[in-house]
């Protein structure tokens, strides 16, 4: 009968140190989960030793491991001499459009799982030049709306747009009869006046690379002659008070 209870308690013991050695592991060690997953960036390019960061980090016992890949392709750290991981942030030095623009990933892995980022894109910002052509006269009846198209040029990166009126820097001051849409760089103009016939160039500037090009000049000329007017070059244009581009009413 001793022997049984003594028999018993010893393997009641052996169970309650199992069950406590399993909670103990499982509160030690546990998989990663994120801290801080990597963000799009638009970055302009500065010099050819500029560097950047894509940010990495998960918290895990034991510490994770990261991997990065670059559209769906692991990158090899171990042949490329431009990029390394530091603390779970991919560095990139000498940044170059062609080789470093696309979809990034991060992978933080340990001995209970791994877990992937979400999707990060690195991108270039630029300007370039307007195409450098002579743009043909805007013909408009005095009192008619009229716009006047900026034509945007290639570009990466948030752009503002401005007007200038006959010579730089006199620019197209904005009221209830002028606006320049944000959204395509346009100007429109209501009830054209004597006034208004000048040079319209558009100014496009990128936010991120501080870069700023001048269209060629427009010419607004008025027109008294009776004659129909191009439908795509003169419109009647109302202004809401607003003054929003999505409350143009274009007639």
């Amino acid at each position: 009968m001793c022997v049984c209870v003594c028999v018993c308690v010893f393997v009641c013991s052996v169970f309650v140190l199992n069950l406590s050695w399993q909670l103990q592991r499982d509160t030690i060690f546990h998989g990663p989960s994120w801290r801080t997953e990597p963000s799009d960036l638009i970055l302009p390019i500065r010099s050819s030793s500029q560097e950047s960061a894509l940010q990495c980090e998960a918290s895990g016992v034991p510490p994770p491991q990261y991997r990065w890949s670059l559209n769906g392709t692991l990158i090899d750290l171990r042949a490329d001499a431009r990029r390394r991981v530091s603390g779970g942030n991919l560095i990139i030095k000498g940044l170059d459009r062609d080789q470093d623009t696309g979809i990034y990933q991060c992978s933080a892995s340990n001995t209970r799982g791994t877990i992937l980022s979400r999707r990060a894109s690195l991108q270039f910002a630029y300007l370039e030049n307007f195409k450098t052509q002579t743009r043909s006269a805007v013909n408009v009846r005095e009192g008619q709306g009229v716009v006047l198209l900026c034509g945007t040029p290639m570009h990466s990166g948030e752009l503002t747009f401005a007007w200038v009126f006959n010579e730089y820097p006199y620019f197209v001051q904005q009221d209830s009869r002028r606006f320049v849409s944000q959204e395509t760089g346009n100007l429109y103009i209501a009830k054209v006046e004597p006034s208004d016939v000048g040079n319209y160039t558009c100014v496009v500037n990128n936010s991120i690379t501080k870069e700023k090009v001048l269209s060629s000049p427009t010419p607004l000329v008025l027109r008294n002659d009776g004659k129909s007017l191009h439908p795509l070059l003169s419109v009647m244009v109302c202004f809401s008070q607003s003054n929003n581009p999505q409350d143009l009413l274009l007639k």
